[in-house]
This record gives C-alpha cells, structure tokens and sequence, in this order.
C-alpha cells in the first residue's frame, strides 16, 4: 500500500506555502551568458533570512543563499564548459517559510572573432541613439534614423550620410510631436516630445525616405534632397510602427504594427494609407497568440512581401492584391525579429533574438533548412544577392556574423557596442548601425561600412 508522507518520521516537511510570496529572481552583472563562464544571480522581494537554494536537473548550483533585511540577495555559479546553448528554467527553493519559482536562463553561443582577412569594415561616429539605415541607389547616400531616451523624445534626428566617405552631408530634427490630452497624468502634462524618427524605408521613385514613428503610432515621409517634411501622418495610424519598407515596382508603403495583427499600406506617389492587411496566426491551441508583425522584407520580381511576427512565423503577402498567401511557423525562432529574402534559392532568413539564431527556410514549403547559432541576441539580417551573403545583426554580442546562403559561417566581425540594423547597397557593400551602451561609450553609436576585401 501507499505509504503517506506524513507518517514517515524522516520524510520531507511540506510547510504551507507563502501565499505573499513576491520574490523574483534574475541573472544580473552580464547580458549574455556563456557556456564555462560564471553565473551570477540575484534575488529581491525575498522574506528576511529565506533561505534559498537554486537548481537545475536536481543538482545544486552555487551555494544556498540567504535574504538580508532587505528581502535581497546574491549567488553565483560556474556553467560547465560543455553546457548545451539553449533556454532553460532553473528551479529556486525557498525555506523559512517554504516557496519556489522558476528562474529562466538562457545560455547563448559563443561565437569566435573571425573573417577579418576577407572583409574590410570601416566605421565612423554618427549621432547618438541610431536605430536604422536605408540606402539610396539613386543617390548613393545612406539615410539614418535615431532617437535617444524614453518619451517624451526630446532628440531625434533623420540623418543623410555619404555611402562612400561616411561623412554626414545633412541632417534635420523630427518635429514636435502633440500632446496627448488622453493619456493618464502625469504623462498628460508632460512635453509632447518629437515625432522621432525609427525605422526608415528609402523610396527612389519619388526621391522620399519614409520612416516609422513609433512614439505616435504613425509615419512620417522626408525629401531626400533636403530632408523636408513631405507628410507628417497623424497619430494612431499605425500602433507602434516598427519597420517601413517600400515596393517601388507597386508604388507602396508597408508598416508593420507591432502586436497589431496586420500590415499597413500607403500609396508612395501621393502618400496616403491604402489599407490594412489582417494576419491571422496559423497557431492553434492554448499557445496561440495574435500574430506580432516585426521586420518585413520583399521579393519585388514575384509580388512577394514576407512578414516575420514576432511568436515565430512567416506571412506571405502578395503585393499585386495586398492579400495574404500563407503564415506558417519557423521552427526554433525564439521572439523572431529580423527577416531577408533570396530570390535565387527561394530561401527565407529568419533572425530571432529569443534563439540567438538565423533559421533558413524554403519559401514554399515553409520548411526549415538550416538553424544556425550566430550570436547572442540576433536582432535584424539582410541579404546581398550580389556576394550572396548574409549579414545577421547579433545586438547583444556586439557582432555581425556573415553567412553564406546554406548558413555557413564565413565571417563574425567586431563592429562596436550593440548592432541594430543592416542596409545593403545592392552592388556588395552593407552599412551596419550600432547603439550606445551609455553616453560614454565610444564604441556605439556608428556607422559601419563591410565590403570584401
């Protein structure tokens, strides 16, 4: 029979739990963990003198940890050097009085410097707070986006860059912005702060640059030739507009509208919003959730637009009808973000920040073909179809890593303090920009310029 734990005298105490339970754990003191290397985590909201003991796979990491009188601690272990890149939940015991919560931790790979003898980078200090980078065939310049803090956005600018000197030729500060009588206070009273500029589409037809807005939920449209407002759309169009990327065959505008499960459409000639495009998830079950958009990128030969969400799929939307074609998931891209296309192969690049990975997949059959770990939080990839390479952005490891379109690694390269985005030419050059850890970090904030040696 059954033998109840209660009645064995050596057996485990089963103290009630804490039902105000509130402590949360964190890895802390490094963004990116590494096979080999220590861990450090640290524990608030804890009950003075809780004792805690953390572990994975039954087996004790670190020593057990104890509360100080403010609730707070801190323990530290070593990864062993063979630990497996990956997600994973460590388990957290609590005693005195009894609680446990599951710490995630995500071990990311550790990807050697290398291909410096084939490429050739050159980089150059921009403007604080870049974001995005949009090339210009017709006019062999780079336009720039950046916007620095947290609304209100007091700094934001729309950079015009010499594609060959990197030199700054000009540059204009985005608008102010309204002020928003519906939002709570005290953000209500607060300054209205700048229409500040994001994500950034070039459109050579018109010889307009379009960017995002992502503070007002809109986009805006710039000249090139002088950066003048062209049309400034009201807020709320576009709910947290991320990308813009323009189809100059169709004479359009795609937006895509994080959390918002569709794509925005403008007429480029006399800009306008055409429509909306709903996605639907092609995810069923208890694990379903609406379809985020995020990158976007085009196959302007086959009317093809492709549309990364960020819970791991793939929207293809035909840009002749503006109708949806498929959605299908990509397997193991974690929280994807980047997306690219190569008309050649018919291959899809996916980036996900989540995986620390570029998932290529065959564009018909939605099937994954190579899952390839380049770094750690790979943001944004971009496809050359002339040296037929990828270029994938890995924000947290501080590197570009450049593969070839079977996912074979041909070069990581150093190109400073967080990656965001990658702009290609279409003649073999791409144009990185990178982000600032701080106001005095000297290796953000810059403008990158990869060619082949």
């Amino acid at each position: 029979m059954a033998l109840g734990l209660a009645a064995c005298a050596s057996g485990p105490q089963f103290d009630a739990n804490d039902a105000a339970f509130k402590g949360r754990i964190a890895v802390t003191d490094t963004p990116v963990v590494l096979a080999g290397q220590p861990v450090t985590l640290a524990g608030r909201d804890f009950k003075p003198g809780q004792k805690v003991t953390v572990s994975y796979g039954g087996v004790v990491l670190g020593q057990t940890a104890t509360a100080d009188k403010d609730g707070n601690f801190r323990t530290q272990f070593v990864l062993p050097a063979d630990a497996d890149v990956g997600r994973y939940n460590l388990v957290a015991s609590a005693a005195e009085p009894a609680a446990s919560l599951l710490v995630p931790l995500k071990i990311s790979p550790n990807v050697p410097l290398s291909g410096q003898e084939r490429f050739k980078v050159q980089l150059q200090p921009l403007v604080p707070g870049l974001y995005q980078a949009g090339y210009s065939a017709r006019t062999d310049r780079v336009f720039v986006t950046s916007a620095v803090g947290r609304p209100p956005i007091t700094r934001s600018e729309l950079v015009k860059v010499n594609a060959q000197t990197l030199a700054i030729e000009q540059r204009v500060t985005a608008p102010v912005a309204p002020s928003r009588p519906a939002a709570p206070a005290p953000a209500a009273n607060a300054l209205p702060g700048l229409y500040a500029v994001y994500g950034v589409g070039v459109d050579d037809a018109n010889g307009n640059v379009w960017v995002t807005n992502t503070r007002q939920d809109t986009v805006a449209v710039y000249r090139q030739s002088d950066l003048a407002i062209v049309k400034q759309f009201e807020p709320g169009l576009v709910p947290h507009a991320r990308d813009i990327l323009v189809d100059g065959v169709q004479g359009k505008a795609y937006a895509s509208p994080v959390g918002d499960p569709q794509i925005a459409v403008f007429s480029t000639k006399a800009p306008a919003l055409l429509k909306n495009i709903p996605i639907q998830t092609g995810i069923r079950g208890p694990q379903a959730k609406p379809f985020s958009p995020m990158s976007l990128a085009l196959d302007q030969a086959g009317s093809r637009l492709f549309v990364v969400s960020a819970g791991g799929e793939v929207a293809i939307v035909n840009t002749r009808t503006d109708t949806v074609e498929k959605v299908f998931p990509v397997e193991t891209a974690v929280s994807a973000s980047g997306i690219a296309y190569d008309a050649q192969s018919d291959r899809i690049f996916v980036a996900a920040q989540g995986s620390d990975n570029v998932v290529i997949v065959d564009a018909k059959t939605g099937k994954t073909l190579h899952d390839v770990k380049v770094g750690a939080g790979t943001l944004n990839v971009s496809f050359d179809p002339v040296r037929r390479l990828v270029y994938a952005a890995n924000r947290a490891s501080d590197t570009v890593t450049i593969l070839d379109p079977d996912g074979k690694i041909v070069g990581n390269l150093d190109v400073g303090s967080f990656p965001n985005h990658i702009a290609l030419d279409g003649k073999g050059t791409a144009f990185t920009v990178n982000k600032a850890r701080s106001a005095d970090d000297g290796e953000g904030d810059r403008i990158g310029r990869i060619t082949v040696r």
